[in-house]
């Protein structure tokens, strides 16, 4: 059986020991019956998750206790937090070898003066080591390229070329210090891109050889170049794959917890304009639905001795001069414009101001909000007929 998804079947089994309620889930239903057939004896959230809950008694309480210990309505509950995501693993084809544990080879002083000797002297060392290359000595060679390096540390094809014996040794680390070197001096230097990308996917950094070699390519191509690429390649593009996979999955997460967080404020703001907007409700009822018991303004009891003023003989349209005493004060209150109406300030304003000076009727009686209140209000104070 293949070693990953032998290793994604044990994380699930684990996850369902750990929370047994994930095999509610309809689409697990294959595996419960599974289970049972073997004689295995599943729990109950294993069924039905909603079983679990405990249920709760209903007692008969007001809006605002039940909001009280509630909290704000509409609110979601606390959602349980994704599973981490989990990494498989990448399948990468290729050997790769031990970073080398030698200690640094020995670099040229960049301070020295190189004379033309010098120079002459170093290509002839160079020469001495292509010799030994050519008959399999590599330490041999080694030696003289370190040699030509120490007369010449400025000549970065001296160091690429020790970079090259290096990898016919398998000494990755060693190669890459060289091409290193070498790339500090020239910056263009094929041989020093093309030796430090064959040492990394020596070492599996196949993303990083992949790089080097197409930059050496450009610079110079050759066909021991193409010859790596194709090697190293295919890793390189699976591993790019995996990771904008991986990063894909994290940041739909995170924009799921986002977007969770996002509604359960916007249901929380919500809930809690409801709940301004209920008590505002309420506050107002209590105010208003006081008559007889009180109106906002005083008039305990009704309208004593009828409209302050007296208004004597009534006014056009039957506002009597004197409340009749059988008043009935259900039909403003069940009346829907009416209490409609007494919540606006400006209509408030206009019925105080008539019942502390009646002769004010008239100023008002051209507002076409106020004179529709006040004539529906004398068609309930006229009394029986």
């Amino acid at each position: 059986m293949d070693a990953t998804k032998l290793k994604e079947l044990k994380l699930f089994i684990e996850h369902c020991k750990s929370s047994p309620s994930i095999l509610s889930d309809p689409s697990l239903s294959f595996f419960r019956d599974y289970l049972e057939s073997l004689g295995a004896k599943l729990p109950t959230s294993a069924y039905n998750h909603a079983d679990s809950k405990s249920k709760s008694y209903v007692v008969e309480e007001s809006d605002e206790e039940m909001e009280d210990k509630e909290g704000p309505q509409g609110e979601p509950e606390q959602e349980e937090e994704e599973d981490e995501i989990i990494e498989s693993d990448i399948e990468l084809e290729g050997e790769v070898v031990e970073p080398d544990n030698d200690p640094p080879q020995k670099m040229g002083d960049p301070l020295v003066e190189v004379t033309e000797e010098k120079r002459e002297a170093s290509q002839e060392a160079k020469a001495k080591a292509m010799e030994a290359i050519s008959e399999g000595k590599l330490e041999e060679a080694i030696d003289h390229l370190s040699e030509a390096i120490s007369l010449n540390p400025t000549s970065a094809i001296m160091y690429a070329t020790r970079a090259t014996v290096y990898i016919k040794m398998k000494k990755p680390d060693a190669a890459i210090r060289d091409a290193i070197a070498a790339l500090e001096i020239n910056s263009d230097s094929a041989k020093g891109y093309k030796s430090r990308g064959m040492a990394q996917g020596m070492l599996g950094q196949w993303e990083e050889a992949a790089k080097d070699l197409h930059l050496a390519s450009k610079l110079d191509y050759d066909e021991e170049i193409s010859a790596v690429l194709k090697k190293v390649e295919p890793n390189a593009r699976r591993i790019e794959d995996h990771r904008r996979k991986y990063e894909r999955l994290r940041k739909d997460r995170e924009d799921r917890k986002i977007e969770r967080e996002r509604q359960r404020r916007r249901a929380k703001a919500q809930a809690e304009y409801e709940k301004a907007k209920k008590q505002e409700q309420s506050s107002s009822s209590r105010k208003f639905g006081g008559m007889p018991g009180g109106f906002p303004g005083g008039m305990p009891g009704g309208f004593p001795g009828g409209m302050p003023g007296g208004m004597p003989g009534g006014t056009p349209g039957g506002f009597p001069g004197a409340m009749p005493g059988n008043v009935d004060f259900s039909k403003i209150l069940n009346d829907p414009e009416l209490m409609a109406a007494f919540s606006d300030p400006e209509v408030m304003a206009a019925l105080q101001d008539v019942m502390k000076n009646p002769a004010n009727l008239a100023k008002h009686q051209a507002n076409p909000k106020v004179a529709p209140v006040i004539a529906k209000m004398m068609s309930k104070f006229a009394g029986p007929k």
